[in-house]
């Protein structure tokens, strides 16, 4: 009987460990959100080799004033939205484009 409770136990606590492994998962941190916006950088230049590892390294950790560049990018467009006016569906088009482009 107490090797049955013991077993059971044990199930439950890989189970509920396996659960929170997933969670955890599924939340992707700001590196691999970086990460993933500086691979689709250098596929979009199609680079290779050297060139496409300096790029990843400066693009991994390039900040302006303390910020990156994504991040300066999005100033850049949202400035550039609010002395258009625009809003919604307009906007949201704008800011896709000038944040690909």
């Amino acid at each position: 009987m107490i090797k049955f409770a013991t077993a059971i136990t044990l199930g439950l606590s890989l189970l509920a460990g396996s659960a929170l492994a997933a969670e955890e998962a599924a939340a992707p941190t700001a590196h691999q959100n970086k990460m993933k916006t500086c691979n689709a950088d250098a596929k979009a230049k199609d680079l290779k080799g050297d060139e496409r590892k300096a790029f990843m390294s400066s693009c991994l950790s390039a900040k302006v004033d303390g910020k990156t560049a994504q991040q300066n990018k999005m100033k850049t467009c949202n400035a550039e939205a609010k002395t258009k006016a625009l809003a919604g569906d307009e906007r949201k088009a704008f800011m896709s484009s000038c944040l690909k482009g």
